[in-house]
């Protein structure tokens, strides 16, 4: 039986259209549900839109249309947004789905009744953009006397009747799970940050709302909704069948890495595990956040005009492309500045060159000077093995990376193996050995396309277009293209395609 693997975006929400952030999330998450696949994993990849709150029914009514019309056309531009990234997702969730609405409805029930949830009236600074609450220290004061929330967003003086959450009663608790769980929370820089956060003390958290109504009714209290974090969190349980465990997806909680954006770390790995204990529901395992890509240096902004729609980006630099130097250019946890010549490097110099350019000599001479049969493999030298092992250990080496969701790492790992066959031809010349010694040419181009194999097929979710038109080019049949499938080698004899190139040189428009 295969082992499971759940993994989770965050929920996007619909008060805008997707953006680069969004399809960095997705092609992230998507890559690490490929690995898992790859690696024999049964895997299980939700991601979907968050469609409640105060902000969702703010810009629906700036564009005058209903709350439930303006959500379906937002929530259909994600799922164009996701399916044009090559994201392989099992399940899309709405909170809007009438499933969601009954999952939330229970939690709230089971919350309840563990005795952690009170009536009384929310007194505070609210931000309605990020749909959050903050402590007067949180804030910033500008000249005017307004205050800013640590995002940026305004915020304002609510007071209304509010049930809330005793999340004060958890600071301990949650204290101990990080301490039982180290890897809970990553990188540890968010781990740091939010271990700081519950030993300054947590406040009790409003969790209904009574000054609008897009929301989720409160059981037994309709004329408050949920706050939509309690919602929109809830929403990786119900896509498992909460409440029904006979569902065959309940099979999959917890979940085992939840990917979100370092601005909703706290929401994640705060509220929700205290919320799940609370129900008497198993906390996901990991919490892996990823930083904010910047334009040029800049944050993105409608106002600055540097908003970077994903689709054009992949129509002007290629999807494989654009998805390789997402993971490949930074850090998963930190900031990067994303540039035009940054990405131009990346395709032109790794992808074009490093390895487009390996396999297309390896390819051609095989076709040229091997009867474009895949050859043999003779005796091999120490340089042989040098570079046959680098080849063999590298689905381990990913595995390790892609655990700790170290994608560039993972993709350093493969290009110190793609730099050291580049060397390898270099040396071994296997265009001279031709008028030489054909026998000692067919050993090494029977090196190179094996490394190319094990290249390709442990790329595959990061490329899988490309990788996947590199392995028909070495005859791998689809199959055998699973990482345990590298342990078998393939037949010697076997007739290849004619070469093609897989990466072309991006080229600035005249």
């Amino acid at each position: 039986m295969k082992p499971k693997f759940y993994i989770t975006t965050p929920i996007y929400y619909v008060n805008g259209a997707p953006h680069i952030g969004h399809a960095y999330t997705s092609i992230a998450t998507d890559v690490l549900a490929r690995w898992k696949r790859l690696d024999g994993f049964d895997v299980f990849f939700l991601t979907g839109t968050d469609e409640h709150g105060q902000k969702v029914e703010q810009a629906a009514r700036e564009q005058g249309v209903d709350p439930q019309a303006f959500t379906d056309r937002v929530s259909a531009d994600f799922q164009d947004m996701t399916r044009k990234m090559g994201i392989s997702n099992d399940q899309w969730i709405r909170t809007t789905e009438e499933r969601h609405k009954r999952s939330s409805a229970e939690l709230w029930r089971r919350i309840d009744a563990a005795g952690d949830i009170y009536l009384g009236h929310y007194e505070g600074w609210y931000a309605v953009r990020d749909e959050a609450f903050y402590d007067e220290g949180e804030l910033t004061t500008l000249a005017d006397g307004s205050k800013l929330a640590p995002s940026g967003a305004p915020v304002e003086w609510v007071r209304e009747p509010s049930y809330f959450f005793r999340l004060s009663a958890w600071q301990d608790r949650l204290l101990k799970f990080y301490e039982d769980h180290p890897e809970f929370i990553a990188p540890t820089s968010r781990r740091n940050e939010v271990v700081s956060f519950v030993r300054g003390g947590l406040r009790d958290l409003s969790i209904s709302r009574t000054t609008f109504n897009w929301g989720i009714p409160v059981p037994g209290a309709p004329d408050h909704v949920m706050y939509v974090w309690l919602d929109a969190l809830q929403n990786y349980v119900t896509a498992c069948g909460f409440p029904d465990e006979s569902d065959p997806h309940w099979k999959y909680w917890p979940a085992d890495v939840h990917i979100v954006g370092k601005d909703i770390i706290r929401f994640h790995a705060v509220y929700w595990p205290a919320f799940l204990m609370s129900a008497g529901l198993p906390v996901a395992h990991r919490v892996s956040s990823l930083g904010w890509w910047l334009v040029d240096g800049a944050k993105m902004s409608k106002s600055l005009g540097n908003v970077v729609e994903p689709r054009k980006l992949a129509e002007t630099y290629g999807l494989d492309q654009i998805r390789y130097y997402l993971l490949r250019d930074k850090p998963f946890g930190a900031d990067g500045s994303m540039s035009h010549q940054a990405i131009v490097t990346r395709i032109n110099v790794e992808l074009a060159n490093d390895l487009g350019n390996l396999a297309q000599r390896s390819l051609t001479l095989i076709a040229r000077n091997g009867g474009g049969q895949r050859p043999g493999r003779g005796p091999t030298t120490e340089d042989d093995a040098g570079l046959l092992d680098a080849a063999a250990a590298l689905p381990g080496r990913v595995r390790i990376c892609m655990d700790q969701q170290t994608f560039h790492e993972a993709l350093e790992e493969v290009w110190k193996v793609i730099r050291a066959a580049n060397g390898y031809i270099d040396r071994q010349a296997p265009w001279a050995l031709a008028r030489t010694d054909r026998a000692r040419m067919g050993t090494v181009l029977r090196v190179l396309a094996d490394v190319l194999r094990a290249v390709a097929t442990v790329l595959q979710p990061f490329m899988p277009d490309s990788m996947a038109k590199m392995l028909d080019q070495l005859g791998v049949p689809a199959e055998v293209r699973m990482l345990v499938d590298l342990a078998t080698p393939l037949a010697d004899g076997v007739t290849l395609p004619p070469p093609q190139g897989v990466f072309p040189r991006y080229v600035e428009p005249a």
